[in-house]
């Protein structure tokens, strides 16, 4: 298969920064983006092709910008992967409005900036996949995670009327991928209003996982892909059973996720990064349970739990 050239929104960390890595090992042409310098150049370190552009999803010049100049340096731009996002914790009326605001718009306007920027280069080549990473939690409700919840929703509706609205360009390719909990730094580094640190539920899944099935979507294109053995229990109990739903969300929030030490309120990295808690790797083991770092900011970690 000929190399791709991709972008790769949200490249610093997480989801983003291990796909950046499986492309990269394929040969593919891979730019990476993200808000911070300091953490893309972790990523460049740890794969020497992939070259890196900072801008944020929500500045809608800044992401032409980064576009046009993927497109003037090679010509065409095959796929886009968007993984970039923020989360805050804490009830709808203890979450800031402005942190509020900003979880969701970085989740539905990022994604919006990022559409207007690349579909009009997949039209005029007449192909490209654009993959959009959702969530579990854009087809569930749940407590306590409201920001992230409705921001995910209307990432996923927005999804979709993009799905339906290149209908009239069979090369172009829009799909979604939701995965379950999964073992980043983004539990860490979120906005917290729930007095107690956030965990992620188990299974946790790796970044690594998730990565693979992205860059699957790219070789095979879906219009949706569930990654996480919870994710289908969970949005069948949601849709089928609500009052069963309702009743047990918000115990098995509390035992499973709020479990974390006393957490006074703060905003976390929802308005600016903070690299040095970046990584491709959490700290979070296949049960929820934590993990001690190898070193601040790596993107390896230790096995031994705590």
């Amino acid at each position: 298969m000929q190399p791709r050239v991709v972008l790769v929104l949200g490249a610093s960390s997480g989801i983003g920064a291990a796909t950046c890595g499986v492309l990269a090992s394929r040969g593919d042409t891979v730019v990476g983006v993200s808000r911070s310098e300091q953490a893309l150049a972790q990523v460049r370190v740890a794969h020497p092709t992939v070259t890196t552009a900072v801008a944020d999803v929500v500045d809608a010049a800044a992401i032409q910008r980064v576009v046009a100049d993927v497109v003037a340096a090679h010509g065409r731009l095959d796929a886009v992967v968007h993984t970039a996002a923020v989360m805050a914790y804490g009830r709808f009326e203890d979450v800031p409005a402005e942190v509020f605001e900003r979880v969701v718009n970085t989740a539905v306007h990022g994604t919006a900036h990022v559409a207007r920027a690349v579909l009009p280069q997949l039209r005029a080549q007449g192909s490209g996949t654009f993959v959009i990473v959702n969530s579990l939690l854009g087809q569930v409700a749940t407590p306590s995670m409201g920001a992230y919840d409705v921001g995910k929703w209307g990432q996923l509706g927005l999804a979709r009327v993009l799905r339906l609205e290149v209908r009239d360009v069979p090369g172009i390719h829009v799909c979604t991928v939701s995965p379950g909990a999964v073992d980043t730094p983004i539990y860490d580094q979120a906005a917290n209003y729930a007095g107690s640190g956030g965990y992620p539920p188990p299974p946790v899944l790796s970044a690594e996982r998730v990565a693979h099935k992205i860059v699957r979507l790219l070789d095979h294109p879906r219009r949706h892909v569930n990654v996480g053995p919870a994710n289908i229990p969970t949005e069948l109990a949601f849709r089928f059973v609500p009052g069963l739903y309702e009743r047990l969300v918000g115990p098995l929030v509390e035992r499973f996720v709020f479990r974390g030490d006393p957490r006074a309120p703060d905003a976390g990295n929802v308005f600016s990064p903070a690299p040095g808690g970046e990584s491709v790797r959490g700290r979070w083991s296949l049960l929820g349970r934590t993990r001690v770092r190898a070193r601040p900011g790596s993107t390896e970690q230790a096995a031994t739990e705590r």
